[in-house]
């Protein structure tokens, strides 16, 4: 009988650290399907249909973001990106090439299996089914029907930018968006410039949902990258 597993291609160069990454996915069940080089793992990519990508951006024979941009022309399964590299920067284009997560080495193996497991969630979601009807986790629940947003059983009463920036977060828990997107999402193309107005909508809603405003749960920053809404889970 065929294994129900899902298939993880891990494309790395660096041999001990792939084998490693192997390893523990193994061990937390799942299928692993290797690559080296990103010719090799676009190959892997088309042939294999892996359910999940693991991706380094520092291959021998070509950048990480081009082979991103490349496997988004055909498919949208999950990337992850993996990265030694520390500028901002390079985690802001892959995420706006269509990378649905980024970690940066060294991480923790039960921080990559979380990040794992809310891709695969994502990815399980039917495309075009009917949208949820609420959003809950920890003392924010949000009736999208009716467009109500309750923090710990009290309605909070939002203003129109407030509750549209929110409803993005919750479109994609878990995952950080960029301010690129959430600029995009909130006025449209080439808003780069109203970067200080999404800092300021984002500190009043926090204000509003975060039971501490001055350190914030519910959503996080990610320096210099954007922002992630906690995952229902």
């Amino acid at each position: 009988m065929a294994s129900t597993a899902p298939v993880i291609l891990v494309i790395e160069d660096e041999v001990r650290f792939r084998q490693t990454l192997k390893t523990s996915l193994k061990a937390q069940g799942y299928l692993v399907v290797e690559a080296g080089t990103a010719r090799e793992g676009l190959a892997q990519a088309s042939g294999r249909n892996p359910d999940l990508i693991l991706l380094d951006l520092g291959l021998p024979d070509a950048d990480g973001l081009e082979v991103t941009r490349k496997i988004r022309r055909w498919t949208g399964t999950p990337i992850i990106v993996l990265s030694a590299r520390g500028q901002e920067q390079d985690k802001v284009e892959a995420l706006d090439l269509g990378a649905d997560d980024y970690l940066t080495k060294p991480f923790g193996v039960p921080e990559l299996g979380a990040r794992i497991r809310v891709a695969l969630r994502h990815a399980s979601l039917p495309a075009g089914g009917k949208e949820a009807e609420a959003f809950e986790c920890g003392p924010l629940r949000v009736d999208l029907l009716r467009r109500q947003v309750f923090r710990a059983g009290d309605e909070v009463h939002l203003t129109p930018t407030e509750y549209k920036l929110l409803a993005l977060l919750i479109r994609y828990p878990g995952r950080v968006l960029t301010h690129s997107q959430l600029l995009q999402g909130l006025w449209g193309a080439n808003r780069e410039n109203q970067r200080h107005h999404l800092r300021v909508h984002m500190a009043q809603l926090r204000h509003k949902l975060e039971p501490d405003p001055a350190r914030p749960s519910l959503i996080t920053t990610e320096p210099g990258v954007g922002y992630r809404l906690r995952d229902q889970s």
